[in-house]
C-alpha cells in the first residue's frame, strides 16, 4: 500500500475541492439576483400569496435575497408598484392579459397596452370558478340566475372570470345581482356573511375553504367539456381559460374531481424592462430550487419547469427564456408563439402612441370607446385577432 503523504494528502483534498466545485451546477453560480426584492401578490390568504411567500423563503434560504410581498386586492393595485419600479414582480392572475391588451380598467388614459412578461407559472391540480354558497341551492352555472354574484372594483381578472362562468351557463348580467366589494379577500367574507352567493377563485385559495367549512357550505359551478356550446360563449370572454379536471381544492379531491376550467395561476410576471439578469436569475432560482418550495404551499407544485404552457397569451422575458432553454423545455414552436405575441404587444403600443397624438376626448368613457375603436383598427390591420370588440 502506498505510503499517502502530507503533500499527496493536500493535493487530494485540493482535486476534491475541484472535483465539487464543477459538480455543482453551473445554475447556481449563474444566479445574480439582487439583496432585496419585492413582489406583489392577491390578498394574505390566496394561493397566489402564500405561493409567492414560499418562493420568497427558497430565495432568502438559498440566496439570501430577501424578498417583501405585498397584498393587494385588485389588478390595478398589483400592477401600479411594478410600474413605478416600487416591485419587480407580481405573482399575478389574468390580469397580466388584460393590461397587456389594454382593456377593461386598463383602457384608462393613465394605464393603456403594458409591456408585460412571463417567468414561469402554476399549473397544478387545482381549478377555477365560480364557488357558491350551498344553502342558495345551485348545482350549475344555469341556476345561478338571480343570485347575487360578488364583483371586485379595479379587477377585470376576476370580474371577467365571473362572468364566463355565467356565459357558461347562458346567462348575462342582467340575469343576476352584481354586489361590488373593495378586494378579493372582503369579496369571499362578503359569502361568508351572506352578503353575496357566488365568488370566482382558484379552488385552493384560503377563503373558499373558510365558506366551506362555515355553515353556508361551498360547492363548486362546474364547467363540463361535453358542453361545447357552453364552452365557446366562455371563450368570447376569456380566451385564455382551457377545460381542466380539477382535483385539489376545497371539496375537491381525485376521488371527487370537477370538471372545470383553469389558466396558469399564479403567473409571476413583471415588465420588460426588468434587468435581464434579475429575470433569469430569479426565474433560474425557481427552476433550480423547487424541491424546497413545492411542497410548501397549495398549488406551489404546478411551479414545475416541466408543467410550463410556453405558448399561452402573453409572452416570456428574455431572461426566463434563458432559463427555459437551459432547462431543456424551450422550443421553436414556443419561440415562433413568443415573437407573434411580441409583435401583437407592439402593435397595441403603437396604436395607443397614435391615440395620444391625435387630442383624444377627456371624458373617462368616450376616451375608452375611441381606444377600443382604435385598438381594433390596429389589430385588424395586423391580421390579428381583435378578441374584446
Amino acid at each position: 500500500m502506498p505510503t499517502i503523504t502530507r503533500h499527496s494528502r493536500a493535493a487530494t483534498i485540493c482535486a476534491i475541492a475541484i472535483a465539487i466545485a464543477i459538480a455543482t451546477p453551473a445554475a447556481a453560480q449563474d444566479i445574480k439576483l439582487p439583496q432585496t426584492l419585492t413582489f406583489t401578490a392577491y390578498d394574505t390568504g390566496s394561493s397566489g400569496f402564500n405561493i409567492a411567500v414560499a418562493v420568497g423563503k427558497m430565495l432568502k434560504d438559498k440566496h439570501g435575497t430577501e424578498v417583501r410581498v405585498l397584498p393587494a386586492g385588485n389588478d390595478v393595485a398589483r400592477l401600479a408598484p411594478l410600474r413605478a419600479g416600487r416591485a419587480q414582480v407580481s405573482a399575478n392572475g389574468t390580469g397580466t392579459y388584460f393590461a397587456q391588451e389594454a382593456v377593461f380598467e386598463f383602457a384608462a388614459r393613465e394605464w393603456g397596452p403594458q409591456p408585460v412578461r412571463l417567468l414561469l407559472a402554476s399549473n397544478d391540480c387545482n381549478g377555477a370558478s365560480l364557488g357558491v354558497a350551498k344553502d342558495t341551492g345551485v348545482k350549475a352555472a344555469k341556476d345561478l340566475k338571480g343570485k347575487r354574484i360578488g364583483m371586485v372594483v379595479g379587477s377585470p381578472a376576476l370580474n371577467q372570470n365571473a362572468l364566463a362562468v355565467l356565459a357558461f351557463g347562458g346567462l348575462t348580467t342582467a340575469d343576476v345581482k352584481l354586489v361590488e366589494f373593495s378586494g378579493y379577500g372582503a369579496m369571499w367574507k362578503g359569502v361568508l356573511n351572506n352578503e353575496a352567493d357566488a365568488a370566482f377563485a382558484s379552488t385552493i385559495s384560503a377563503q373558499p375553504k373558510e365558506v366551506d367549512t362555515s355553515p353556508r357550505g361551498l360547492l363548486w359551478v362546474p364547467t363540463p367539456r361535453a358542453d361545447t356550446a357552453g364552452w365557446q360563449r366562455m371563450h368570447k370572454l376569456v380566451p385564455y381559460i382551457f377545460p381542466h379536471n380539477a382535483t385539489c381544492g376545497a371539496g375537491i379531491s381525485p376521488q371527487a374531481p370537477l370538471e372545470t376550467g383553469t389558466f396558469p395561476y399564479p403567473i409571476f410576471m413583471g415588465y420588460a424592462s426588468i434587468p435581464a439578469d434579475t429575470a433569469y436569475g430569479l426565474t433560474k432560482a425557481m427552476i433550480t430550487g423547487y424541491d424546497a418550495y413545492k411542497d410548501a404551499a397549495p398549488g406551489a407544485a404546478g411551479l414545475d419547469v416541466k408543467l410550463q404552457k410556453l405558448e399561452w397569451v402573453a409572452p416570456f422575458h428574455d431572461g426566463a427564456i434563458k432559463a427555459l432553454k437551459e432547462a431543456g423545455v424551450w422550443t421553436d414552436a414556443a419561440q415562433k408563439h413568443n415573437d407573434g405575441l411580441l409583435r401583437r404587444q407592439k402593435t397595441l403600443i403603437e396604436a395607443w402612441a397614435a391615440l395620444q397624438k391625435a387630442n383624444p376626448p377627456d371624458d373617462a368613457e368616450a376616451f375608452r370607446k375611441a381606444w377600443m375603436t382604435a385598438r381594433a383598427a390596429a389589430l385588424k390591420s395586423a391580421g390579428l385577432d381583435v378578441v374584446f370588440e
